[in-house]
């Protein structure tokens, strides 16, 4: 099945028939609405709406690209990007026989620096908690950082990451995508600056649904200067 795209915004009707609402979606008997504006996409999955705007708000599981802005003795304050600070434990660094006696957190991590980390619990009723267990995670040792709006992520990123290898494979760089709207880019110098224009791109022009071809004509153009 194609996945059909289109642009639309709150109380629009996107499309009527038998689909499954997935996100920013309503449904009123056989007719489904969006509930904030962005890119609506119909696919097999059934229907969605990739919001074009608004603060990062975690779920569980997500990477995200925090950096220490604090701690304690038992805990990390991480800024998120978010309109909430995370929290990563030092049981989950050192270990459950963690002691802050024998520990020193400010020797692991100190403020500052950044951590490519993931979000393992959050409510309404509490801070998110962030892990660092998992390959790849932890401090960020160097890259060049930027940060987008969050909720165009899920564009830069593509369909089964199409938008991603695009990008790293015209820019011979490597891309590493927080969810949380932060993005770390590490190769040479002139790819890093491509890859941050393609990046903006994206950002600006996320409400196209020709987006990835206008992105690869970039990059190509680019690379023939």
């Amino acid at each position: 099945m194609t996945i059909s795209r289109k642009y639309v915004t709150p109380g629009e009707l996107i499309v009527e028939g038998d689909y499954k609402p997935i996100n920013n979606i309503i449904r009123v008997d056989d007719k489904f609405y969006a509930t904030k504006i962005g890119l609506a996409e119909i696919g097999r999955g059934g229907i969605r709406v990739i919001p074009l705007s608004g603060p990062y708000i975690p779920r569980v599981d997500d990477p995200v690209i925090g950096k220490i802005v604090d701690y304690s003795a038992f805990s990390w304050e991480v800024d998120i990007n978010s309109c909430f600070f995370a929290y990563l434990p030092a049981q989950n660094v050192f270990g459950r026989d963690f002691s802050p006696d024998r520990e020193s957190l400010s020797k692991k991590f100190s403020i500052g620096d950044l951590i490519y980390a993931k979000v393992i619990a959050y409510n309404r009723t509490r801070d998110p908690l962030l892990s660092i267990s998992g390959p790849n995670l932890g401090r960020i040792p160097k890259g060049e950082i930027l940060k987008i709006n969050s909720a165009k992520i899920p564009r830069l990123i593509g369909k089964k990451g199409s938008m991603i290898k695009t990008i790293e494979s015209a820019t011979n760089c490597k891309l590493i995508i927080g969810q949380n709207g932060i993005i770390l880019i590490t190769g040479p110098h002139d790819g890093i600056l491509l890859a941050n224009r393609a990046i903006k791109m994206v950002e600006s022009e996320a409400h196209l649904a020709s987006l990835t071809n206008k992105v690869q004509n970039f990059l190509s153009e680019s690379k023939e200067v």
